[in-house]
């Protein structure tokens, strides 16, 4: 080759690489799984896991129906957390370099949008609790001072605007500090937000008489009932949101993976710090939501206006513990998918720092306290909807790692073009066919449940109860069979 080619060759690989998108190093890795596990910890415990179940009781749930369901999607998820965890504890590699081996070196970049857009929808939630966390505080603290009029098109008023501005700007502060020192906060948080849920369960038991009142009231289902022969009608949505919570994190788990000393600690710290955690939240959430009922005879299901309406210090403090759940949760499950992913988007001109600020920008645009209005729709349109999307993302990941490849990847070629993952000019064509075809089926019943379409047949709707499943084994078996039978015709 002469010179100019070489340096064509130079200039293409430099859009693939960049220090934050680089294989960790064995000074990198040392996240032990006590590490892993308090990340998790600092994950799962916040207010929309919270909701998770709170909101199942508000869908007429009984309490261990609700805490049943949010257990088994959590196990369930769990799965292909520690299988696409494997990758990136095995090779280093963050989620948008591993996406490159099914889907291309171009390619790649269209899931990693994908996901890090809902990020960025994530980051846009909890940034909102946050900021109602410290206005509660604050109309606590002064006898509801600082409540107002809405604002035109905004929505909230003028000091639930200004504080979750507030709240976003703590946040990028962190953004600015970079990765590790969201792996000290995580650490340092966790012991305190176990012991906040439990004082919160200590709450619901002295208020609630017991927790026998509080789990054996019936669920809405039973013969008799207001939603009688319904349950599973409900059941089948919301364990697919369920999965759907996390199957973000099933995505780019390789981002916090590759730092771990060991595949041992990555799977010991995922399959502690997962499932326990999402269940005390679980059994916290249905006891104190069924006790706002007896307290305050209506179901609270936002941990943030309960702790309003406790009132005197407690309230205040409980507050507190809630902005540090939140604070946690958003640095490490929505800012570092988007940020790398923005980053693998155009590596020259975005690091993880910029990627992290684009995130911050698009949490604000999204108004993302519009999603939160009714559990009704958090549930069945935030959680179902993106879980359609992400379903078949992780099938295909799961597909080539396993299947396809055996464990086995060229690290070198992940970072070059014309290399072993070009495919047809950086893009896997049977990749995102696969990734079509996942989506399609339930696209039917998201576009009905969100009213851009009147009605669709009655079939298709249902399927959209099943959106991650349908599109996680749709798009895995498609993938497998696309790769062994047409593979060399896109290898040119």
């Amino acid at each position: 080759m002469n010179n100019d080619t070489n340096t064509a060759i130079e200039t293409e690989n430099a859009q693939l690489w960049n220090a934050d998108l680089a294989p960790s190093d064995d000074s990198q890795r040392n996240w032990t799984w006590v590490n892993i596990s308090a990340l998790w910890v600092g994950m799962a415990v916040c207010v929309p896991a919270y909701l998770l179940a709170s909101g199942l009781i508000a869908q007429g749930m009984s309490a261990s129906q609700a805490m049943m369901t949010v257990l088994l999607g959590n196990l369930i998820v769990l799965v292909p957390m520690l299988l696409i965890g494997h990758a990136g504890a095995r090779y280093g590699v963050p989620f948008p370099v591993l996406l490159r081996s099914s889907f291309g070196t171009i390619g790649a970049r269209l899931p990693g949008m994908l996901r890090g857009l809902v990020a960025c929808g994530w980051f846009g939630i909890q940034t909102w609790v946050g900021g109602f966390a410290i206005y509660q505080i604050l109309n606590a603290i002064s006898g509801r001072a600082f409540v107002g009029e809405e604002l035109p098109f905004v929505g909230i008023d003028a000091a639930q605007l200004v504080c979750f501005l507030v709240f976003w700007a703590i946040q990028v502060y962190f953004i600015a500090k970079g990765i590790e020192s969201i792996r000290w906060l995580e650490t340092l948080a966790a012991p305190v937000l176990i012991l906040s849920a439990l004082a919160l369960l200590g709450w619901a038991y002295m208020n609630g008489g017991g927790f026998g009142t509080l789990l054996t009231q019936p669920s809405e289902f039973v013969a008799g009932g207001p939603r009688e022969g319904q349950f599973w009608r409900v059941f089948w949505p919301s364990l697919t949101a369920m999965v759907g919570f996390w199957s973000t994190l099933s995505l780019n788990i390789p981002d916090f993976t590759r730092y771990a000393r060991s595949q041992r600690d990555q799977i010991i710290g995922q399959a502690l710090g997962l499932p326990l955690p999402m269940a005390m939240l679980a059994f916290v959430s249905v006891a104190v939501t069924s006790t706002t009922l007896l307290v305050f005879g209506e179901i609270i299901w936002d941990p943030v206006v309960l702790a309003g309406r406790m009132g005197g210090a407690a309230a205040i403090l409980g507050l507190v513990f809630l902005l540090i759940a939140t604070l946690t949760t958003n640095l490490a499950a929505n800012v570092v998918a988007p940020a790398n992913g923005f980053s693998n988007f155009a590596p020259k001109r975005i690091s993880f720092r910029m990627g992290g600020f684009i995130t911050a920008g698009l949490g604000i645009a999204i108004m993302p306290w519009k999603l939160l209005e009714s559990a009704g729709a958090y549930l069945f349109v935030w959680l179902v909807g993106y879980s359609s999307l992400l379903g078949p993302i992780a099938g295909i990941l799961v597909a080539d790692y396993f299947f396809v490849r055996r464990c086995q990847l060229n690290v070198d070629a992940l970072y070059q073009r014309n290399g072993d993952y070009e495919y047809h000019r950086g893009w896997n064509p049977y990749a995102i066919l696969a990734l079509v075809l996942g989506i399609a089926p339930s696209l039917p019943g998201f576009l009905t449940a969100i009213n851009a379409i009147d009605s669709a047949p009655n079939f298709l709707v249902q399927l959209y109860d099943y959106a991650w499943f349908i599109g996680a084994f749709t798009s895995a078996g498609t993938y497998y069979l696309f790769m062994r039978l047409g593979r060399k015709t896109i290898d040119a």
